[in-house]
């Protein structure tokens, strides 16, 4: 009996992919589509976060207990490690500055310069992190539009059975109806775990950004005073950061 009524459903899917037309096919791969995007976006990203918050652990760990830059560049493991990058990028920008400090420091001093350097590489992580939000936030919005677009088609297809039969008994408008509510469930399926998961994502990634940004304003404080704000790498005394004793150290 189970079998049977899911047969002679024509208030079901079954009935809206046999009797549908292009229309209702291509506004129902959209929908699909989008959904697909939305879940993928949605696992890569929660990933990618839960990648970097591990990395945010290990580098407040690990890298301030360290003896050296060097020695703390190497316990910063993976080529997409975004505080290795920022150590990398301060440490290279103070050497370049020191490498040609007579022609540079009349134009910028080493603060401003190794500043600007972490600025840059702060942005692109930033940027990576936000890499497909407006996707989902597209999608949350798009998507009960796209449905109610299947809701009006459902809807004509129904007027023009009632037309050609000339009367507007259940049977003739069952599947067209059908149609229109599949449609309009299909644009909130996809639409609310596409607002919900942006909601979230937006969350999280604003705490892996601050995280970022205070790794960044630790990482410049010590290439120029020698002290991580308060605790301090250990290095020598014999010289201060901001000098190229200090440079050979790491």
């Amino acid at each position: 009996m189970p079998e049977q009524a899911a047969t002679t459903n024509v208030y079901g899917l079954g009935a809206l992919i046999s009797n549908g037309d292009f229309v209702t096919y291509s506004t129902l791969a959209i929908l699909i589509i989008m959904s697909l995007l939305t879940w993928f976006i949605m696992i890569t990203k929660f990933i990618d976060q839960g990648r970097m918050r591990r990395q945010a652990g290990e580098a407040e760990k690990e890298f301030w207990s360290s003896t050296s830059l060097t020695d703390a560049l190497g316990k910063l493991k993976g080529d997409s490690n975004p505080f290795r990058a920022l150590a990398e990028t301060g440490k290279l920008a103070y050497e370049h500055h020191e490498a040609n400090k007579t022609r540079l420091a009349g134009a910028i001093d080493t603060s401003e310069w190794i500043s600007e350097a972490l600025s840059r590489t702060t942005d692109m992580v930033v940027g990576r992190l936000q890499a497909g939000l407006p996707v989902l936030a597209s999608v949350g919005a798009t998507a009960p539009f796209v449905g109610l677009f299947g809701t009006v088609i459902g809807i004509y297809h129904a007027l023009i059975q009632i037309s050609a039969a000339g009367e507007g008994s259940i049977d003739k408008v069952a599947g067209p109806v059908g149609e229109a509510l599949i449609m309009t469930a299909f644009g909130l399926v996809v639409a609310v775990p596409a607002v919900l998961g942006y909601n979230v994502l937006l969350r999280r990634n604003k705490n892996v950004q601050e995280r970022i940004t205070h790794f960044a304003h630790e990482t410049h404080a010590y290439l120029i005073s020698g002290a991580k704000l308060g605790l301090g790498m250990e290095k020598p005394a014999s010289a201060p950061i901001g000098s190229k004793p200090a440079v050979a150290a790491r």
